[in-house]
């Protein structure tokens, strides 16, 4: 049975509830964790407030702001972590950013800014977190990120995200090898694609659902809460022996070739 009672699971990347960070979430919950969120601060405090009323179903005992550009948001939300809970169980690393220019058109026109602020949020920042993750997860833990086939495979309109994707699967990997002694695992999920807040900013998003629905060996693109059964498998002992791996939940579509 999937039982994550007494685990200690700090979630980043809730936007809306659309969000697959919010599948995950509610996931993680359902399943008995004790809930931390982080959300993205802004000046007039409109997504701490919208991110607050979103999960307070969850009665999240941690509830912090973290901006993954700022290395000292990042050391303060790890010590909110630290005084409050002393250690660290789950990591759920939901991060992506790209300037909505740098999704359109030719690939080779990427601005230099847009390529480094794309591959900092979203590549870079796994690395940062899990690096601050890493001394409170003294019994050991499990870290989850988010991917999509567009980081092994050229998807129309997904440019210079492929190219972060691509870089964060492979820190899977390098983060893997490295936390392993300390019994933290890492692993990726390769969601297929979801109407969210962040895929709205991909081009012909509504085109790519469709295109999988007919493909797809199930016959249909999968939901958040789809995504938030593997990310609770993944973080539960049912996945003891996995690390360094991504798992497709998309139904099916990447084994397809025609």
């Amino acid at each position: 049975m999937l039982d994550l009672t007494g685990k200690n699971a700090l979630i980043t990347g809730i936007a809306n509830n659309r969000s697959i960070a919010w599948g995950i979430a509610q996931q993680l919950h359902k399943a008995g964790a004790n809930i931390g969120i982080s959300y993205l601060p802004d000046e007039r405090g409109k997504m701490e407030n919208k991110v607050a009323e979103l999960v307070k179903p969850l009665n999240p005992s941690l509830f912090v702001p973290c901006n993954v550009q700022s290395d000292e948001q990042i050391k303060q939300m790890f010590r909110e972590v630290a005084d409050k809970w002393g250690k660290l169980d789950i990591l759920i690393h939901c991060l992506a950013f790209a300037n909505k220019e740098d999704l359109t058109g030719s690939f080779s026109n990427t601005s230099r800014a847009g390529f480094n602020q794309a591959l900092e949020i979203s590549t870079y920042s796994l690395t940062q977190l899990s690096g601050a993750a890493k001394p409170l997860m003294t019994e050991g833990g499990s870290i989850v990120t988010l991917t999509y086939l567009g980081g092994v495979r050229a998807i129309p309109n997904y440019n210079v995200m492929g190219v972060a994707k691509a870089g964060l699967e492979m820190s899977v990997r390098y983060l893997a090898a490295e936390l392993g002694e300390q019994n933290i695992r890492v692993n990726a999920i390769s969601a297929g694609p979801i109407r969210t807040l962040a895929s709205s900013a991909v081009g012909g998003i509504l085109d790519m659902i469709h295109h999988v629905e007919e493909i797809a060996p199930l016959k249909r693109t999968v939901t958040q809460l789809e995504v938030g059964n593997a990310a609770a498998f993944l973080c539960s002992d049912l996945a003891s022996g996995i690390t360094g791996q991504i798992l497709y939940v998309d139904g099916g579509y990447e084994i397809m070739g025609m």
